[in-house]
């Protein structure tokens, strides 16, 4: 931590032996003392690997709110260059093994460009963090909302650029489990994000206090550390029950039908994976005639269920169309589809049992540099550079269309989410399904390619979710992790990684809105707003502070 006050814990019974550690450790700058910057890196790679145990498989989720503080003690009075190379250091420690599960099957050099480009992101909040250090000096509680609104306008940028964003990593997502994830209902999850990092915040204040080792300092951390655990405990006394889901019960059965082995090779196995979510179906319509199993009102299969194109392939048309009518129920399925023009579209697709194809969803969002190459001759040739195999793998990459249609699937009389993989993760997305008129919280997927950490990682949005906007959900995945979730984020029939599996559950509609889902992107511009504003303040006060010593 970092002492205000240079002479507050020397005192004249301090040993040689402690001065030389603190000597280590905190060191003069010209708007106090600081960490020294080995002691900083330090703390901030500690802190960026603590994050990773707040988010699952690990689910500790208190220890965002620790990596916060930890994170916000190395950067605090460093100069600009110094706050972006810690805040690069923590976002490494973060990022690549918090996402190492994408380099599983596609090899180290994406899993290392995508951590990469994450970690600046925290590196330009560090920088800003840093930048902001002036105005925290004069009352320490600042230290709290300024850390929440940074953090929310960091991953508002991290979500939106380049590219799309990628907002894997938010806080947010680290929350399903917690009691701070009722927060979600009230603003969504860049508010969910501020009550976090203002925790860390309120951490921090207390660290400081305490290591100025004063009597009043223990108290005023005993006072921090009350707030920071208030504000993770008091989302539980939102009335997230007036939202609940109140119309018709649906009895949906989702099919994981696995894959003959996980990885690449995923797409030379389609003919399987197409024949073990119609088989599966197929056994799950004779348990329904032995009476063993209820009959459903839909049957959902995952994304990539049918790589085979279902609408110009006889065979796959007709395999599904058995499945259909053997359960008697539509089938809501993923499939890649041919278009005129030569491109390729990632659908979801609607299969009735007597109409066939009735009604399909293309998935807005597209995975950048897997479902399509953004400035495809650059990035080919900048890979070539790098290794030939790279260049040839952005060259086999498909052009997938960036579907136009509405966020939803309509199934009869209901109207599912029309949300494809990671599409989950993001607000707009998700919020746009709701206001199209989604009734259930619904995601296809594909984790043939990664692990079972990504595949809790995804489920966990599907929980946030559920919360944020009051609808029963599920996920169906083509090896797992699929299940299903409440409003209240309650997870019930978790599948195993790599099995198969057929699951079963009576959801319930709603048409509610929670006012996350009316106020939108409103939230995160006001704590956006709040930062830039903070920001420009602290600058004003840098540069007066340099004419006075001139």
């Amino acid at each position: 931590m970092i002492d205000d006050d240079r002479d507050a814990a020397a005192t004249p019974e301090a040993t040689s032996l402690a001065s030389k550690r603190r000597t280590l450790l905190l060191t003069d700058s010209p708007q106090g003392r600081r960490l020294t910057l080995p002691a900083a890196l330090v703390l901030a790679a500690a802190s960026g690997l603590l994050a990773v145990l707040a988010f699952p498989p690990y689910g500790i989720w208190p220890l965002a709110a620790v990596s916060v503080a930890g994170f916000g003690a190395a950067v605090h009075r460093r100069r600009l260059r110094g706050g972006l190379g810690i805040g690069f250091v923590y976002g490494l420690a973060f990022f690549l093994p918090l996402l190492a599960w994408s380099s599983t099957q596609v090899g180290q050099w994406p899993w290392l460009f995508l951590c990469a480009l994450e970690a600046l992101g925290m590196g330009l909040l560090g920088m800003g963090l840093a930048a902001c250090s002036r105005l925290i000096d004069t009352h320490r509680w600042t230290w709290a909302p300024l850390t929440g609104v940074a953090w929310v306008a960091e991953e508002a940028l991290r979500s939106r650029q380049p590219f799309g964003g990628f907002p894997w990593g938010n806080l947010a997502f680290s929350q399903a489990d917690a009691p701070t994830a009722a927060a979600i209902w009230l603003g969504g999850a860049p508010f969910l994000s501020f009550l976090v990092a203002l925790s860390g915040g309120f951490l921090l204040a207390a660290g400081f206090a305490v290591v100025t080792r004063r009597t009043a300092g223990i108290r005023k951390a005993a006072a921090f550390t009350a707030v920071a655990a208030l504000a993770a405990l008091a989302p539980l006394a939102l009335p997230i029950g007036t939202t609940a889901p109140d119309g018709d019960t649906i009895n949906v059965a989702v099919v994981q039908g696995n894959v003959p082995r996980l990885g690449l090779g995923f797409n030379e196995q389609r003919s399987a994976v197409l024949n073990n979510h119609a088989q599966a179906t197929i056994d799950l319509a004779d348990a329904v005639s032995e009476g063993r199993a209820d009959r459903p009102d839909l049957v959902m299969w995952p994304e990539n269920a049918s790589d085979i194109d279902p609408l110009a392939n006889e065979d796959a048309y007709d395999l599904i169309s058995r499945a259909a009518a053997a359960i008697g129920a539509p089938i809501v399925l993923g499939g890649i589809v041919h278009n005129d023009d030569g491109t390729l579209s990632n659908m979801t697709i609607v299969w009735d049992p007597e109409d066939g194809p009735v009604y399909m969803y293309s998935k807005r969002h597209p995975v950048p540099f897997a479902e399509y190459v953004p400035y495809k001759a650059f990035f080919s040739t900048v890979a070539g550079w790098i290794d030939p195999r790279m260049s040839e793998g952005l060259d086999n990459v498909a052009g997938f269309e960036h579907g136009q249609n509405p966020g939803i699937v309509e199934v009869g009389d209901h109207t599912l989410a029309g949300l494809i993989c990671f599409e989950i993760a993001f607000d707009a997305e998700t919020r746009e399904s709701v206001l199209d008129g989604a009734q259930l919280m619904a995601v296809g997927t594909n984790n043939a390619t990664f692990d079972t950490n990504e595949a809790q990682q995804q489920l966990a949005m599907v929980q946030l979710r559920s919360i944020e906007h009051a609808r029963d959900g599920l996920m169906a995945s083509t090896v797992g992790v699929s299940g299903f979730t409440d409003h209240t984020g309650e997870v019930s029939q978790a599948t195993e990684f790599n099995t198969a599996a057929v699951i079963q559950s009576d959801l319930t509609l709603s048409d509610r809105s929670t006012p996350a889902s009316t106020m939108g992107i409103l939230p995160e511009a006001i704590l956006t707003g709040a930062a830039l504003v903070a920001l420009a303040c602290a600058i004003a006060l840098n540069v007066k502070h340099r004419r006075s010593q001139t």
